[in-house]
This record gives structure tokens, C-alpha cells and sequence, in this order.
């Protein structure tokens, strides 16, 4: 079964192929469809992610599934949240990885609680009219870094550390990061709904 994933992002594409394999979908991208990225006006990762799916599953025909996560810490309010990804951009800066963990770390100086957490809304439909959209969330608990730890991953997973692992999400290896990530829980609730709601596997 194919599925068009509602996002460009060729690192997240990755992490999701690895997350579904079990139920042997197949997923491409809507921009390899010709389909243009949908607005994502909303102020909550769930809208975000139901209207990115709706959006790629009435362009393609084809069952969708949308990603909407981020970066939501405690001190900041649950910001940079909805606009983790161009948080940078907030500030007069440019939008990259590299220059929302240096607009993060300038807005963290001096605040004692560093308590954050990724969160990842999942959404899946059969059709862009799909009257009942499959939701799962995901959520991993964490702290803001002082400084950028490890080479791996991307978005603020150098500024994660995990306590119970000892360190960044960037130093985990990809395994480990698919077995315990905010993706990984909402993909593994989002797969036993699939197989519930849509027969699969």
C-alpha cells in the first residue's frame, strides 16, 4: 500500500519508512508527487498535521500521512512549539537548524529550568475526506543543553539531553533514536490503530 507522506523532509522520510516497515507501506513524498507543501496555519501540532494530510491525500488520491512536531519547553511557555522549524526566522534570522539552536540557546541564558519535551502528532487518512483521521501523539521527556552535544540527527537534537540515556539525542545512533524518539511512540499508536481501523498487517 502506498502512502503519500505530507512532508520534503528527506531525514524525517527516513525515520518514518524505518517506523512503518512493519505493516509494508510504502512511502513517498508528495513533493516527488508535484504536490507544493501545505499552509500550516494552525497553533497546535494536531490541526497542523490533520490539514498537511488532508492536503496531500486530496492532491494525490492517495492515503496520507503528516507529521507536525517540535521543541516544546517548559521555561519558554511550550514555545518554540508549532514553529520549531522556523523559529529562527521569529527573530530576523535565517531558517536553519543551526540558527534556531543558537535563537534557543540565547533565549534559555540564564533560566535555571531547562525541562523540554519533542513532541510529534502523527495523522493518517484514507482520503482527503476521510471522516475519521487515525491521531497519535508522541512524547519525549528531556533537558535544554547549555551547548550543542553530538553529530547525528537534526532540528534541536543536539540541544536534547535525555537523563535516562546520558546524553544528546545527536549522540544516539538511528536505532536507538526509532525505538524511543516522540516519533517512534506516536508512529508505534498510530500502527495498531492502522491495523485496527484500516485491517492492515
Amino acid at each position: 500500500m502506498k502512502l503519500v507522506l505530507a512532508s520534503n523532509n528527506a531525514k524525517k522520510l527516513k525515520e518514518l519508512q524505518a517506523l512503518f516497515q512493519p505493516l509494508g507501506l510504502e512511502l513517498v513524498t508528495q513533493g516527488s508527487l508535484g504536490i507544493p507543501e501545505a499552509e500550516e496555519p494552525f497553533h497546535t501540532f494536531v490541526e497542523n498535521a490533520l490539514t498537511k494530510a488532508r492536503h496531500a491525500a486530496r492532491d494525490s488520491g492517495l492515503p496520507a500521512l503528516a507529521d507536525d512536531s517540535g521543541l516544546a519547553v517548559e521555561a519558554l511557555g511550550g514555545m518554540p512549539g508549532v514553529l520549531s522549524a522556523r523559529y529562527a526566522t521569529l527573530f530576523g534570522r535565517e531558517k536553519s537548524d543551526d540558527e534556531n539552536n543558537r535563537v534557543l540557546l540565547e533565549k534559555m541564558s540564564g533560566l535555571t529550568d531547562r525541562r523540554a519535551r519533542f513532541v510529534s502528532a502523527l495523522v493518517a487518512v484514507r482520503s482527503a475526506d476521510d471522516p475519521e483521521p487515525l491521531i497519535a501523539m508522541g512524547r519525549w521527556q528531556g533537558e535544554i543543553l547549555a551547548a550543542t552535544q553530538g553529530e547525528g540527527g537534526f532540528g534541536y537534537d543536539p540541544l536534547m539531553f535525555i537523563p535516562e540515556l546520558g546524553k544528546s539525542v545527536a549522540a544516539l545512533g538511528a536505532d536507538e533514536k526509532n525505538r524511543l524518539s516522540h516519533r517512534a511512540l506516536a508512529a508505534q499508536e498510530l500502527l495498531r490503530q492502522m491495523r485496527e481501523a484500516w485491517h492492515l498487517g
